[in-house]
């Protein structure tokens, strides 16, 4: 299922960076737009503003990257309006992240894309975060058994985004979690939970990393726990960029009635293996030109290779790894397949949890 990072991880000639491309391509004086289809506050807009002044310099000619927001409809609108996008000239770029992959692989009806249109050229994997405030805090012991008794309030997404993970690592923990639906992106989530609106919340490890600790660190919020990360055996391990902090399945194993051998939990670790190890990508439009999209690998490939890359991620995003050309498009099957039984079972959860019917 995951096998593919360790092979990549590995594979220094993945991709091809022909100099060739550079000499061919050339983007001086144009800007280039990166369009996220989440608000401006959440984890993808990090991602994005970290990656922009970099790509500036790495690209030829040194073009202006901006980074544009479409927040609407759990993603789906902006990756829509990116579906339609003719350009090819390597001007338009547009950033996916797991709660536009999952409504695709639900079968949501408001997906009118699709992923194999698009031409990848970077992808990174993510951590996630989840915490509680400082009262739910103050009972947690390393398993949920003290929080059963507990009223929380969650900022979501929508059911079919990257919200499910948390939904349904919560429900089998049995923590007793109303919903407030339809935020535009988890830095709104992070909103309300600092002004109060709601006492337990995850974010995405940029999220985390840049907003939440802060909480964490000033004694107003507790880290609950990560989702974790995976090992070359696609077993879950501590999340590298947080390992002082428990992830959810060992929270589940202390938990009286979380059983991490249940059907659920099997379905529950599919969808964070879709949305998490591979969770963000960069792609161009559909008929994008191979020297285009070639220049782009290139380009990714060279701030990857900087010397300061890793100590900077580090801190903006988080110890995750980066693919680059003929790696993300490994990458992106891995975050757009799903087994038919996760996805049935996930569909039957959905219309009982939140009463959202999807196609079959």
């Amino acid at each position: 299922m995951i096998k593919f990072r360790s092979k990549l991880l590995g594979t220094v000639a993945a991709v091809v960076l022909s100099q060739s491309a550079f000499a061919e391509v050339n983007f001086a004086g144009k800007t280039i737009e990166w369009t996220i289809p989440f608000s401006e506050t959440g984890g993808s807009a990090k991602w994005a503003n970290f990656f922009a002044p970099l790509l500036s310099e790495a690209l030829p000619g040194n073009p202006s990257v901006v980074v544009k927001f479409m927040p609407g409809a759990g993603s789906t609108k902006g990756a829509n309006w990116f579906q339609r996008q003719k350009h090819t000239d390597g001007t338009v770029m547009f950033g996916s992240s797991g709660s536009t992959q999952f409504p695709y692989l639900l079968g949501d009806p408001r997906v009118k894309y699709e992923y194999s249109d698009w031409v990848p050229v970077m992808a990174s994997g993510t951590g996630g975060v989840a915490y509680l405030n400082a009262e739910a805090g103050a009972k947690f012991d390393g398993s949920a058994n003290n929080l059963k008794d507990m009223k929380f309030v969650y900022g979501n997404q929508g059911a079919t985004r990257l919200d499910l993970v948390p939904a349904m690592a919560w429900d089998m923990l049995g923590l007793d979690v109303k919903h407030v639906m339809g935020i535009k992106g988890r830095g709104d989530g992070r909103k309300m939970f600092e002004s109060g609106e709601a006492n337990i919340d995850y974010q995405t490890s940029a999220g985390y990393l840049k907003g939440s600790k802060k909480f964490v660190d000033d004694g107003k919020a507790v880290a609950m726990m990560t989702w974790g990360a995976l090992d070359s055996n696609g077993d879950i391990v501590r999340d590298p960029t947080f390992p002082e902090i428990p992830t959810f399945k060992e929270v589940c194993e202390k938990t009286v009635g979380c059983d991490t051998s249940s059907k659920q939990f099997r379905v529950w670790k599919a969808f964070f293996v879709s949305g998490f190890p591979v969770q963000k990508l960069a792609f161009l439009p559909a008929g994008t030109p191979k020297e285009v999209s070639d220049t782009y690998a290139a380009a990714f490939e060279k701030i990857r290779n900087r010397p300061d890359f890793a100590e900077l991620a580090a801190k903006r995003l988080g110890k995750y790894p980066m693919f680059v050309g003929v790696e993300s498009q490994e990458a992106l099957k891995t975050a757009t397949s799903l087994d038919f039984n996760a996805k049935s079972f996930a569909t039957n959860y959905l219309k009982t949890r939140f009463g959202v019917t999807l196609r079959k």
